[in-house]
């Protein structure tokens, strides 16, 4: 135990021997997430199992220390980032055991510590996976992170990775480890499990999960097409999700899609789609669409303002086509036109890449803020997000400040607009810790720039203060985004009742969702 930790925390090791990290390294690193640095916790707890879990935080709020959790760390919105000093962090990352897949009820058991892809890498040998399988970041996003934030990409035709939880076991802020439900089904009565869905670790902390499973399909199409005006791959979008013909339709503006562009690798691209076809059985194929992607390079999207990517899932091939079909007679109807289709395939050949992505191509600095619209309003929510930045055009180009946009559908009833900001400033310790080392090396990078940072959280205000005003919901929600203005006064109220009831002396990540 290190000097720090002798007093006056000297219980907590005694409550969990060996679970605790008070070294300079260790807590630099855990006080920053992707956007912003916090306060300095008192310890790292990271325990081994969920028992060590229950006891350390049992022992931590005992000593009237905060609790807050961290999954992958991979967060924006200040999840793990409290306004508290006098506090403890807790790092997930080794409870990690995937407990059970049960092939005949279709569910499987993990420690919330798991990583999408390690989740995806062991159910795929069996052909099944989760119903909403992970996030892009999903390499280091962890299950229990994405239950908590909300999390949504793959899988999203079939909600968000909530969607996929049929209960969870919780660790409440005394310790106590609470079971929120049926193991093979959602809700048995009011659902409790739903409860603690998307709470940003303001009710507990996610110790074990069960989630549904599916079967993997045997049939994928991929279509990418290209738009010259944001109306029309809007149009495109919402008309493809009210048909619900795609498992994954993402969309890019000029912006964001040159930056992609930059960065990505052929020879990666083209091993990663020939590994995914020869698991299904098809080396031959997997070779025939290598040679697609080198041969198509990085020119084809050069002269396109929008682009959208889809990806048709089926048990059969001939179905898959069918639905990529009617995609394309869509996109024509809205003014869109058929382009090479390297995009999806790139993505589900390797769904979790390394999170490189999370810096520009020089080693800017990145963040992402979001609102979800219905179909109805998206529009709307696109102009006055470009107004915004017209408004603003001076002080961008005067701080080296650029944006671009990531769109994608995720209902019949809603799509995401994700803006996401990129300029010069120096990395913090967690990006030098997620990104590849190599990558890094790579990079030019860039020294301190806290004015252009400062303009950056004036331009993602702004952009929140848009989506409000049309309505707008989040994920994430965290320290960021408003959650009590969106609610109706009785049902707020019936929040801060439940967070009175689990967490009492509010010491369970304080501050999260404005609790």
């Amino acid at each position: 135990m290190s000097a720090a930790l002798a007093e006056p925390l000297s219980a907590l090791e005694a409550a969990a021997p060996g679970s605790w990290d008070s070294t300079p390294e260790a807590i630099e690193l855990h006080r920053h997430d992707v956007w912003s640095r916090g306060p300095t916790p008192r310890a790292v707890f990271r325990p081994a199992s969920v028992e060590a879990l229950s006891k350390g935080i049992a022992a931590a709020t005992a000593q009237g220390l905060a609790v807050v959790p961290r999954g992958g760390g991979m967060s924006y919105t200040g999840g793990y980032i409290p306004e508290v000093t006098n506090f403890i962090l807790v790092d997930t990352a080794e409870i990690d055991t995937i407990i059970a897949i049960d092939e005949t009820d279709m569910t499987v058991t993990v420690e919330c510590g798991v990583t999408w892809d390690a989740l995806r890498r062991a159910l795929q040998p069996r052909g099944l996976r989760a119903k909403a399988w992970g996030t892009l970041s999903g390499i280091n996003a962890t299950v229990g992170g994405g239950m908590s934030q909300n999390g949504v990409f793959w899988g999203a035709s079939g909600g968000t990775v909530v969607d996929s939880a049929l209960s969870f076991d919780v660790v409440l802020a005394d310790g106590t480890i609470i079971s929120t439900g049926s193991e093979f089904f959602r809700p048995y009565g009011p659902d409790v499990t739903g409860l603690f869905a998307a709470d940003c670790g303001a009710f507990g902390i996610k110790a074990r999960a069960t989630l549904r499973l599916v079967r993997e399909v045997a049939g994928l199409a991929y279509g990418s097409f290209a738009f010259d005006e944001a109306d029309a791959i809007f149009a495109a979008m919402s008309a493809i999700a009210r048909e619900g013909l795609a498992s994954e339709s993402f969309g890019f503006d000029p912006f964001l899609q040159s930056q992609r562009m930059k960065r990505d690798s052929l020879a990666s691209d083209a091993k990663s789609l020939v590994t995914m076809m020869k698991a299904q059985g098809s080396l031959l194929k997997g070779l025939k669409e290598g040679a697609k992607v080198a041969l198509a390079g990085r020119s084809f999207l050069d002269d396109v303002p929008f682009s959208l990517h889809t990806i048709a899932e089926r048990r059969r091939q001939g179905e898959a086509d069918t639905d990529m079909a009617e995609i394309e007679r869509l996109v024509r109807e809205a003014g869109g036109r058929a382009v090479e289709n390297t995009i999806p395939k790139i993505l589900r050949a390797n769904p979790f890449p390394p999170v490189n992505s999370m810096v520009g191509p020089a080693g800017e600095r990145w963040v992402p803020v979001h609102g979800f619209l219905p179909h109805s309003k998206l529009v709307d929510g696109w102009n006055a997000v470009q107004a915004l930045y017209a408004a603003h055009a001076a002080e961008m180009a005067e701080y080296g400040v650029e944006a671009g946009a990531m769109l994608a559908a995720l209902s019949p009833q809603a799509c995401l607009i994700e803006p996401v900001f990129f300029w010069p400033e120096e990395l913090n310790p967690l990006h030098r810790h997620a990104v590849e080392k190599d990558h890094l090396a790579k990079l030019k990078g860039f020294a301190a720039n806290p004015d252009a940072t400062a303009l950056v959280a004036k331009l993602r205000r702004g952009v929140i203060d848009a989506f409000q005003a049309l309505g707008g919901n989040h994920l994430q929600i965290a320290r960021t985004y408003p959650l009590r203005e969106n609610h109706d006064p009785a049902a707020w109220d019936l929040l801060v009742a439940l967070k009175k009831q689990v967490d009492p002396r509010g010491l369970m990540n304080p501050g999260s969702l404005g609790l």
